[in-house]
């Protein structure tokens, strides 16, 4: 996405009107003047952020849904969604007013992932301990935002892991998105083979042939650079569904939303029922590590697109966008669902010319009325998500250019964290893999002292959990 560059416009008020009153207050709050931006254009902006990741209303609950439909009978998709929503409402708005810049927040894809089929399904720990683990997660996030431990913490991952993890957890995605069971209304392109472990499924299926459907409709619509590409592809797929008789079409359009009392304050009990705390703390490290890089990675690439980025080399405000990232993922835990992140989809909103938190806000605001129309998004079927899944494997993968493949003691640690997330189905079995791997390979190479006390510590911190608990994390 290119940077777009704005004209300074007459006056930042709707209609050309003075800046006063209320209007005026928020222009120069958020310094429309500095950045040269309108209502107009900050709205515009939003609209095509919101529309870029609106999908994570689908997918976030129907991923979700794959863990807590294990404990809790009924549906709960609807609650999923609020919590989804409201998580992302959160999150977005804080960073509109506390750091003041034009990044969404919503539920993070991969952890999402991590959460449902590692954690829970994986690990067999229940959704609550699991939520539990997001809660305690995003408490030291916001611990670490104000001390100086965060720069150690971060540093202690070396790069080549951090950019593997990103490759891997977009591999992990596709995956789970084709090799959804057509029984439960999924993919279902992978399927299980004895003789091969996966094989590919029957095109006769219906469900496959839509999902393909919807991967070159998706497709078709991104190299196009339609705005929402991920969206009208998940739409257009599930309409087609509904008019074959593949998948029920919606009950209505426009409903109150529902509350996720089930949800609501579950992350509180979870913590009472936590049965191993050694595995607890390696889910929470997992969640954590890839939260803070994530999030790092995301404000970095963002933030030079839209310019902030100083001579320096620094994010202003970094601290506030952090804490922000704290406060959503702990606020998230509390109403049920899995680590809020800044999303790189906010990219789109800055290119469109969106500059400030007024853009983040309208994000916010979109997300809210979003819940009226959650009879829609109930009824779109996994197979409609496969696509928006796969596209955003490919997004991730453009981290592997950045591993030195020409150093072996750089290649062989991301080789194995890439490789085993999704054969492994388990963002914790890579990255535990790669920061066990990288110093000692490191030290072999004659090049011990540039491992990080840190490193070591964390990969000893790894390695005590593989031999000292014969269960596994996913």
């Amino acid at each position: 996405m290119e940077e777009t560059t704005l004209n300074q416009p007459e006056s930042n008020q709707p209609g050309g009107a003075p800046q006063t009153g209320v209007w005026g207050a928020i222009a120069r709050y958020f310094d429309f003047d500095f950045y040269r931006v309108t209502y107009r254009g900050e709205v515009i902006a939003g609209i095509t952020t919101f529309m870029t990741m609106a999908y994570i209303l689908v997918v976030n609950p129907l991923i979700l849904s794959d863990a807590i439909f294990v404990n809790e009978a009924g549906d709960l998709f609807p609650q999923l969604v609020t919590a989804t929503a409201v998580a992302a409402a959160i999150g977005t708005a804080l960073m509109a007013v506390l750091a003041k810049y034009p990044f969404a927040m919503a539920p993070g894809m991969g952890m999402n992932a991590y959460f449902a089929y590692s954690v829970v399904l994986g690990l067999g720990v229940d959704w609550r301990v699991a939520l539990a683990a997001v809660l305690v997660e995003g408490i030291i996030f916001i611990l670490l935002t104000v001390t100086d431990v965060r720069r150690h913490l971060i540093t202690a991952v070396p790069d080549s892991i951090k950019f593997a993890t990103t490759v891997g957890i977009g591999l992990f995605l596709a995956y789970i998105g084709l090799s959804g069971a057509v029984e439960t209304g999924g993919a279902g392109i992978i399927v299980a083979n004895e003789a091969t472990k996966t094989g590919i499924g029957s095109f006769a299926q219906p469900q496959s042939l839509l999902a393909i459907f919807g991967i070159f409709l998706t497709s078709l619509l991104l190299v196009r650079r339609v705005k929402g590409a991920l969206l009208w592809g998940i739409l257009g797929t599930a309409i087609l569904g509904w008019a074959f008789g593949v998948a029920s079409p919606p009950q209505g359009i426009v409903a109150v939303p529902v509350f996720p009392s089930t949800l609501f304050g579950q992350a509180f009990l979870g913590l009472a029922s936590i049965a191993n705390w050694l595995d607890f703390a390696v889910i929470v490290l997992v969640f954590l590590f890839v939260d803070i890089f994530d999030t790092i990675g995301t404000l970095s690439a963002v933030g030079n697109q839209g310019g902030y980025i100083n001579t320096k080399g620094e994010l202003p405000r970094a601290n506030e966008a952090l804490f922000s990232d704290a406060i959503a993922t702990t606020a998230g835990a509390i109403v049920g669902t899995s680590t809020t992140t800044t999303y790189i989809e906010s990219a789109a909103g800055i290119g469109e010319g969106g500059r400030t938190g007024f853009t983040a806000l309208v994000v916010a605001a979109l997300f809210v009325l979003a819940l009226l129309f959650a009879p829609v998004f109930q009824a779109i079927p996994a197979f409609a998500t496969a696509p928006a899944l796969v596209i955003v494997g490919v997004f991730m993968m453009k981290s592997v250019l950045k591993v030195n493949w020409n150093d072996m003691a750089e290649a062989i640690p991301a080789f194995l964290t890439i490789f085993l997330i999704p054969l492994g189905y388990s963002i914790a079995a890579g990255l535990s893999a790669g920061i066990i791997t990288y110093p000692i390979v490191k030290a072999f190479q004659g090049r011990a002292s540039d491992v990080p006390i840190a490193t070591w510590v964390l990969a000893a911190i790894f390695l005590a959990r593989y031999l000292f608990i014969t269960s596994q994390v996913g």
